[in-house]
């Protein structure tokens, strides 16, 4: 009897893997731990707490798991990202008149900052030599990652590392624009959300919301404008 159980319980992370329960308690428990140590060590801008889940996470499936199993059930959680990225609208919604009070400044910013975003990381990398797979995958690194992952497909890139320059970006553009609002300094909440959401895609937008419920709107806003206007240039850009 004793031996049957011990036999079930050496078999159980085999059956654990062959369906997505794993993957997700996985990411979530990197996730919920992730935010936990944030708050132990003081809440650092530099490092954000999807950092610290992703290194967590990253650390366990190389000691444990099978990259591709996990792969294979996390499929389920990037089905969500669609859904969670239009659930955004809700704040939105709620700061429609501060929208509309800025839409001059909107419009005008944001295809300079859409464009540069896109251009100064293919120019570098095609300066040092990148391959055109490496080029369509650092192109859409401040796009949101559901519109991003459509671009990089599109354009014939490496989807696994342009979510790693999705993760890089994130956490340098929030940590520069905090920096620059504190030097310049800019206390607009309105003009902090829309370059915190425009250059830090959702990372930037969580930064914002810890600002202020009109900073996340207009981040969330930045977020959704860039990636809709990056899915329609970029491919144009690299026929080019």
């Amino acid at each position: 009897m004793v031996s049957e159980l011990l036999a079930r319980f050496q078999a159980l992370p085999e059956s654990l893997a062959a369906t997505p329960i794993l993957a997700i308690g996985l990411t979530l428990g990197a996730f919920f731990a992730g935010n936990w140590l944030f708050s132990r060590i003081g809440r650092p801008i530099w490092l954000p707490p999807v950092v610290l889940s992703a290194c967590l996470l990253s650390g366990f499936i190389a000691l444990a798991v099978d990259y591709q199993d996990y792969q294979q059930g996390a499929r389920w959680l990037t089905v969500l990202l669609g859904p969670a990225t239009v659930a955004l609208g809700i704040p939105l919604y709620q700061q429609m008149h501060h929208i509309r009070a800025m839409w001059r400044p909107i419009v005008v910013t944001l295809p300079i900052a859409a464009t540069m975003a896109a251009v100064y990381a293919v120019v570098i990398g095609w300066a040092l030599g990148a391959t055109p797979e490496v080029l369509a995958s650092l192109a859409p690194k401040s796009v949101t990652a559901p519109i991003a992952i459509g671009i990089t497909e599109q354009l014939g890139g490496s989807v696994p590392l342009m979510m790693g320059g999705l993760l890089i970006t994130g956490v340098v553009a929030t940590l520069f624009v905090d920096l620059l609002a504190r030097l310049l300094p800019v206390k607009d909440e309105r003009i902090l959300g829309f370059a915190l959401g425009l250059n830090g895609h959702a990372i930037g937008t969580a930064r914002a919301f810890e600002i202020s419920h009109t900073a996340g709107a207009f981040a969330s806003l930045g977020m959704g404008l860039t990636g809709v206007f990056t899915a329609l240039i970029l491919p144009l850009f690299f026929r080019l």
